[in-house]
């Protein structure tokens, strides 16, 4: 069973916000997978996921390493942060060994769609669509890198919008950050 519903993301603090707020509800063993074209706001949603787990380490794209482990400074679970970007595969995703971690740390990936949804009945899914056109070479915006680049080139700006998909059971009971409440209760 899953929910969806989607909200707008004004700017990069906005996604940040709504990450941060994200994490209040996350644990140990849960699953973001986060989907959107690259400067969709898949990293900068993630550092705000790591801010709110209070996360040891910079989140940045783990593009070129594939996957980076943030350990918590406080108590709680830490991040493991993957973009699965250059993966093609199931069997380089089983590589990563991300079922052993799986249920002591949050487990963020980007471009995971269609990858990584064997790892765990339950998970989130975020997907992420932002504006076209309006290109800035600027980086202060905080948005995803394009592979290959360290100067956030290719970032947007614009409202993005977020789906949120809730699959499982273990989120039945859980108000999401910017759910709309349910007309039914």
């Amino acid at each position: 069973m899953s929910r969806s519903y989607t909200l707008d993301l004004p700017d990069a603090d906005a996604t940040r916000a709504f990450g941060t707020a994200l994490s209040a509800v996350l644990r140990a063993g849960d699953l973001v997978v986060l989907t959107g074209d690259l400067g969709a706001g898949k990293t900068t949603l993630t550092q705000g996921i790591g801010a709110g787990l209070g996360v040891r380490g910079q989140v940045a794209s783990p593009t070129f390493i594939i996957a980076r482990e943030h350990p918590p400074l406080t108590p709680g679970p830490g991040l493991v942060h993957v973009d699965a970007y250059r993966l093609g595969s199931l069997d380089e995703v089983d590589a990563l060994d991300l079922d052993s971690s799986l249920e002591d740390v949050v487990t963020v990936v980007e471009w995971g769609e269609g990858l990584v949804e064997q790892l765990a009945d339950d998970r989130l899914e975020v997907r992420l669509e932002r504006p076209h056109g309006g290109f800035t070479a600027t980086s202060d915006l905080g948005d995803d890198e394009e592979p290959g680049t360290e100067d956030g080139a290719g970032a947007e700006v614009g409202v993005r919008h977020a789906t949120v998909t809730a699959v499982g059971e273990r989120w039945d009971d859980v108000a999401l950050p910017g759910e709309p409440p349910d007309p039914a209760s």
